[in-house]
C-alpha cells in the first residue's frame, strides 16, 4: 500500500548556476508543494501504513526551515532546484520515516521533481 501526504510552503530562491540571461537567475518565489509517499503493509490493528499525524510531526521541523525563507540561505540548498530540494528532503526524512518511498517537490502546479532510491 502507498500513502501520500502533501505539504505546502512559500519560499524565494534563485538559481546561481544558470546563465545570467536565464530568468530563474533572478530572485523569485514559488508556492511549493511537497508530497511524501510512504509504502508498506497496512497494520491490521490501526489500519494505517503510517499515521498521517506521525508524518506531519516528522516533517514539521523541516517545513519550518523552508517556509518563508530564501532557500539559497538554507545549508545544502545553495543551488535550490526542485531536483536538489527533493533529494535534500529525502536525505533528512528517510531516517525519520523508514517507509518513505518518494519525495515530490512541485515548483508550480504543472512541474515537479521526484526523488526516490532505486
Amino acid at each position: 500500500m502507498r500513502i501520500t501526504q502533501g505539504f505546502t510552503f512559500e519560499a524565494a530562491h534563485f538559481l546561481p548556476n544558470v546563465p545570467e540571461t536565464h530568468r530563474c537567475r533572478r530572485v523569485h518565489g514559488h508556492s511549493y508543494r511537497v508530497d511524501l509517499a510512504l509504502e508498506g503493509p497496512v497494520d491490521p490493528v490501526t489500519g494505517f501504513v503510517v499515521d498521517f499525524f506521525d508524518v506531519e510531526n516528522a516533517f514539521g521541523p523541516l517545513l519550518k526551515q523552508l517556509d518563508h525563507y530564501c532557500l539559497n540561505d538554507v545549508e545544502g540548498l545553495e543551488n535550490p532546484t526542485a531536483e536538489i530540494i527533493a533529494a535534500w528532503i529525502w536525505t533528512r526524512m528517510k531516517p525519520l520515516l523508514p517507509t518513505l518511498a518518494s519525495v515530490r517537490v512541485y515548483e508550480t502546479p504543472m512541474s515537479y521533481a521526484e526523488y526516490s532510491e532505486g
